[in-house]
């Protein structure tokens, strides 16, 4: 256990000042001054307009030698390099590979209080986590692939042994702590993939079957990526763990967000075996930026994950206990009804902050 942690803080573009400012509001109102200690650097997209650099290396040193890292949301329209890609994303992306973070873990779960796109699922119906490849992959040609004379683009999938054995193992692993699926309780994890077409693909599916039998209490199966699609629709409440490549898992849990109310309900985890990066798996959303009705939910859920990832690696009580605190206070204002208008509320971020903050200081329930 430390004394207090150093947390880098990018704010990055559009809504994320305000749900970063969100997420640090509630934190502090957790533990308190002192324990965690904010430092902010700059990066994204409006830095990339401003500057011509949308990841200083100033920032990402820092990001390297702090003990997490806290990211609101980046891009904005017209930023882009001239390759037409968006220069906001470097942020992510370049941290993914160059800190190795490896393992992108997206829970996805249908909170009370909170309407589903799909027609009678309960509260709890819908509990699993997308356990997503972050380093390798379609996404690591990023920068690498080539145009040629304006008629032929290429970008190369990777999968490599290495990569797939450890986040598959990961997969299992959080199986292994968790309640099991909502529909019959069961232990499983699900591996995504497209074995019946591509190599790459086939490939993946080998190595999860043969870390599968190192977990024989597991249940294992497996789901090509199209019925994945159509399955997350039908029947969500049958999946505990899914582990998938990783444009494959930024697709389905984009699908799979949809299902509990939206991006903004959305946390994100990316680690490694020494950093972490934590932010909501939205975008900017500039069109609402600056008008005080962004959702603030997916970022505070993000930040409680930070909290876990920490106490467990320096076995700090305080951590993991507030992690858990902000959930169940999470839990209970989205059940007494404090929506924001992306899930059909009227609520402002400064509400839902303040509704959060307060209970937190009050250590009483949470009423409506």
């Amino acid at each position: 256990m430390k004394d207090s942690y150093e947390i880098a803080v990018v704010h990055g573009d559009g809504i994320g000042p305000e749900v970063c400012g969100a997420a640090i509001e509630v934190l502090d109102a957790t533990l308190g001054t002192g324990i965690l200690r904010f430092i902010e650097y700059p990066a994204g997209a409006e830095h990339f307009l401003a500057t011509g650099e949308s990841l200083p290396e100033k920032t990402a040193q820092a990001c390297r030698a702090a003990d997490a890292i806290l990211h609101g949301a980046a891009g904005l329209p017209g930023a882009v390099h001239p390759d037409g890609t968006e220069a906001g994303v470097d942020f992510s992306l370049k941290l993914r590979f160059g800190l190795d973070l490896y393992a992108n873990i997206r829970p996805i779960r249908l909170y009370d209080g909170v309407e589903s796109a799909l027609v009678g699922i309960p509260a709890g119906g819908i509990d699993y986590v997308i356990v997503r490849e972050n380093s390798e992959g379609l996404y690591a040609a990023r920068g690498a692939g080539s145009v040629l004379r304006g008629d032929v683009a290429v970008d190369t999938l990777v999968q490599t042994r290495k990569g797939i054995e450890r986040i598959v193992r990961k997969a299992f692993e959080l199986a292994r702590l968790s309640d099991g699926a909502p529909a019959d309780g069961v232990r499983r994890v699900t591996c995504c993939d497209k074995a019946n077409v591509l190599r790459s693909y086939a490939f993946f599916r080998a190595v999860f079957d043969e870390v599968a039998k190192d977990y024989p209490e597991i249940e294992a199966e497996h789901v090509i990526v199209d019925a994945m699609t159509m399955y997350l629709v039908q029947r969500p409440g049958h999946f505990n763990i899914i582990v998938t490549e990783n444009m494959f898992g930024d697709i389905l849990s984009d699908l799979a967000a949809a299902t509990i109310g939206g991006l903004g309900m959305a946390p994100s985890a990316e680690v490694g075996a020494d950093n972490g990066l934590f932010q909501p798996s939205h975008g900017s959303a500039p069109d609402i930026a600056g008008r005080g009705i962004a959702n603030p939910y997916g970022m505070v859920l993000s930040a409680a994950a930070m909290l876990d990832w920490l106490g467990r690696k320096h076995d700090d009580k305080r951590l993991l206990d507030a992690g858990g605190r902000i959930r169940r206070v999470t839990e209970g204002a989205l059940s007494a009804g404090c929506l924001t208008t992306d899930l059909k509320g009227s609520a402002t971020t400064r509400e839902v902050t303040d509704f959060l903050c307060q209970a937190l200081a009050s250590k009483e329930p949470i009423t409506a």
